[in-house]
């Protein structure tokens, strides 16, 4: 790629990378006067900057970089020693440099010309600092120096090259391209398996016309049926054969279009540190705008995240990091008189879990006053006095990231607005992701940000709404499951249902969606709950598909915001999907339910009386496992409610009866075992049989089970059809109670 950037490009390229070894140098000075390691890389990087600006015909940025140097050469001799007002002149120095190498070459003749003042004042400053013999000593003296932000490793295993945008993304796209269209011999081969089945019919039925015309055919007939027979066979063999080498292709290309895709979108991830490296130097200049010493503390910075979302971390970054400093960090006076350190400290902290990216940041601040909180929430009329002292702290705290909310009573170039956190919800809920923050009077206040780890690919939940498919975020799901009629229940107007001890508010996704409702639908519906606490909804769709990983495709500009529908993706068949906003549609849901205009749910479910069929839960976290076990159950004629893992299960099972549980070995949150465990020291529950369905085989893993409880252990490597549903009959017996 730098074969088609101007030298000006390429100047400004390194620029950047030196110009940050430069400000993490210096910010390490001022911890450290004396660390040679940050003098070192100070000075190397000044004098690579003069080398490529004298190269590139910067005359202003070798006379900026060369002052610099001096500097740092006279500092490394010991003629000078550095603190806060030498560190101050010298960023100021970085800072101009800086906007000179951004400089446009049209505009490179105005540093000679009306900007070459602003060049002269900086290499006077420069010079000051090389005639103050005697220096100001450091406020902060540290006896360990923060390591210097090298602009590239030695070894060169970490060698960045620059690709744009534009080529990178078209490389994703064609990769994933390639993997969906690689997909597609998967449907063919399928196709021949059901031709060498017809063959094998053929074959079968050829035998017994031979067999019935054995005794009236005469020897040219048989030897015409015994040459189709022959032939028959030899297309059979032929086919499988050349069913297993497709077999054996298919794995070899799918394996490699993976990894194709997979190394295609792990470079779209980059390091944490990418959205820190400008953030010491914004604390370092809000703090002594406020007479305030603050020190910042990174952690995780090679926690790796989406190049998109990299993008989109900088402003929110800024805002806590502002509003921390000038809402929760004391003057060191207050520190001093509250027994603390003068220097208060930020740390920000990134770490993936539970394949989330989580981003901390805490200060050791007074905390958030929520007395102030709670009366300046009343004095806005948000609530009531009563209403406000009901609130729990969490819920106090969610105001704090109301547009135009603030605790201070004066506006400053800082803080006061109340618009900074507002915007951070605001980037924090248009990529899926979540906030919250905690808070300890005079100890401090953590924010805590939960986001996905890459806004390229989703897990999500694919059903089926009037005979489209639809995807809903995982991360935005609390549960899936099939809904009796008889549990809605209509109240104050809406109607909803029970779960885990709450009320949820039931939605047709027909209506929310302006979508035809398919005729037919069964009297149990699949409902996606979505949201959490009182904005929970259980919004009902034809079907449950399953769950995908999907690529995600923004729509096109042009059509603007689309209600309800946060993005688009393509299935494994090519084959578009439509990707469900959750929070746009608990606004749809919200909208309609406040104008009485929600559908009802028992006109579309057109009450059925529930049969006497034996009722069984399937526990188990894999979907495929989970459906295929639904879909057996339920053609046999029993009535089948799924759960997602042990935890899941176990609250299924206390709030419904059920005649038989089956229920997986490894999940989450709760295992089988400890399931079978529970339910069997349940007083009321110790009567339910439970029957173990693992891929553990061992007589060890059986015993296991058993002896916690279960009535049955099947193996998943050995169970059919037929093995399972004998099993569920010889311990409940038939569907029908």
């Amino acid at each position: 790629m730098s074969a088609d950037l101007s030298m000006l490009d390429l100047f400004r390229l390194e620029a950047e990378g030196q110009g940050q070894a430069l400000v993490s140098g210096l910010l390490g000075l001022e911890q450290d006067h004396a660390a040679a390691d940050h003098l070192d890389a100070c000075m190397r990087a000044a004098h690579s900057l003069k080398g490529a600006a004298r190269i590139v015909g910067l005359t202003a940025g070798v006379d900026i970089a060369h002052a610099l140097e001096d500097c740092f050469v006279a500092a490394q001799a010991g003629r000078i020693m550095l603190g806060q007002t030498q560190i101050d002149r010298l960023l100021e120095g970085v800072d101009l440099l800086l906007r000179v190498a951004k400089t446009g070459e049209a505009e490179v003749a105005l540093w000679d010309g009306p900007r070459k003042a602003d060049v002269d004042a900086c290499r006077t400053a420069l010079q000051q600092v090389l005639d103050h013999t005697a220096a100001e000593r450091p406020a902060v003296s540290r006896t360990q120096a923060a390591p210097a932000a090298a602009p590239g490793t030695a070894d060169g295993s970490d060698r960045v090259v620059r690709v744009t945008a534009e080529s990178f993304n078209h490389l994703l796209g064609l990769a994933g391209e390639a993997l969906i269209k690689g997909r597609w011999v998967g449907p063919f081969s399928q196709s021949l398996d059901r031709l060498k089945r017809l063959q094998h019919d053929t074959s079968t039925n050829l035998d017994r016309v031979r067999d019935s015309l054995s005794v009236a055919m005469d020897e040219r007939t048989r030897t015409a049926l015994a040459d189709a027979q022959r032939q028959l066979a030899e297309c059979q063999r032929l086919l499988a054969d050349r069913l297993a080498a497709l077999d054996w292709f298919d794995r070899r290309a799918m394996n490699g279009l993976q990894q194709l895709y997979d190394e295609a979108l792990a470079c779209r991830m980059r390091p944490f540190r990418d959205a820190t490296e400008s953030l010491p130097l914004l604390v370092r200049s809000v703090a002594r705008s406020l007479g305030k010493r603050v020190a910042l503390r990174i952690g995780g910075e090679t926690t790796q995240v989406d190049r998109d979302l990299l993008g989109r971390l900088d402003a929110p970054l800024g805002h806590l990091l502002r509003n921390a400093i000038d809402h929760g960090i004391e003057t060191p006076d207050e520190r001093r008189a509250a027994g603390k350190p003068e220097e208060g400290t930020l740390c920000l902290e990134a770490h993936h879990s539970a394949g989330r990216l989580h981003v901390t940041l805490s200060d050791d601040g007074r905390g958030v006053d929520l007395e102030r909180l709670r009366d300046r929430i009343v004095a806005r009329n948000l609530l009531n006095a009563e209403a406000v002292w009901a609130l729990s702290e969490a819920e106090l705290l969610e105001f704090l990231f109301l547009p135009a909310f603030t605790l201070k009573d004066t506006v400053s170039d800082i803080s006061g607005r109340g618009v900074g956190l507002d915007a951070v919800r605001d980037m924090v809920a248009q990529v899926r992701g979540t906030v919250r923050v905690t808070t300890v009077p005079g100890r401090g206040t953590q924010f805590r940000l939960q986001l996905p780890v890459t806004l390229s690919v989703l897990r999500a939940l694919l059903v089926e709404i009037g005979g489209e498919p639809y995807a809903f975020p995982l991360s935005s799901v609390t549960r899936a499951l099939l809904l009796a009629p008889d549990r809605v229940v209509r109240l104050e107007g809406r109607e909803h249902f029970e779960l885990d001890g709450r009320r949820v508010t039931v939605a047709s996704a027909h209506q929310v969606l302006g979508v035809a409702e398919p005729a037919g639908l069964p009297p149990h519906r699949a409902v996606v709950v979505v949201g959490d606490g009182a904005q929970a909804c259980g919004v009902i769709v034809d079907r449950f598909v399953g769950e995908r990983e999907l690529a995600v495709q923004p729509l096109d500009p042009s059509l603007g915001k689309i209600r309800d529908i946060a993005a688009g993706a393509l299935m494994d068949d090519g084959s578009p999907v439509l990707i469900v906003d959750v929070d746009d549609l608990l606004r749809s849901v919200a909208k309609l339910a406040g104008e009485g205009r929600l559908t009802a749910v028992e006109r579309v479910q057109a009450a059925e009386p529930r049969g006497p069929r034996r009722r069984i839960l399937v526990v188990d976290d894999s979907l495929t496992v989970r459906e295929l076990e639904r879909k057996l159950l339920t053609h046999h004629g029993y009535e089948v409610e799924i759960a997602l893992d042990g935890m899941d299960g176990w609250n299924a099972v206390r709030s419904a009866p059920f005649d038989l549980v089956i229920t997986d070995v490894d999940m989450p949150r709760m295992d089988g075992i400890e399931l079978v465990s529970r339910i069997t020291r349940d007083p009321q529950l110790k009567s339910t049989p439970v029957m173990i369905v693992s891929y553990k085989d061992r007589e060890d893993d059986r015993r296991r089970g058993l002896d916690a409880g279960a009535a049955h252990y099947l193996a998943k490597g050995s169970f059919h059809d037929e093995t399972l549903v004998q099993a569920v009959v010889d311990l409940i017996g038939g569907a029908q109670s």
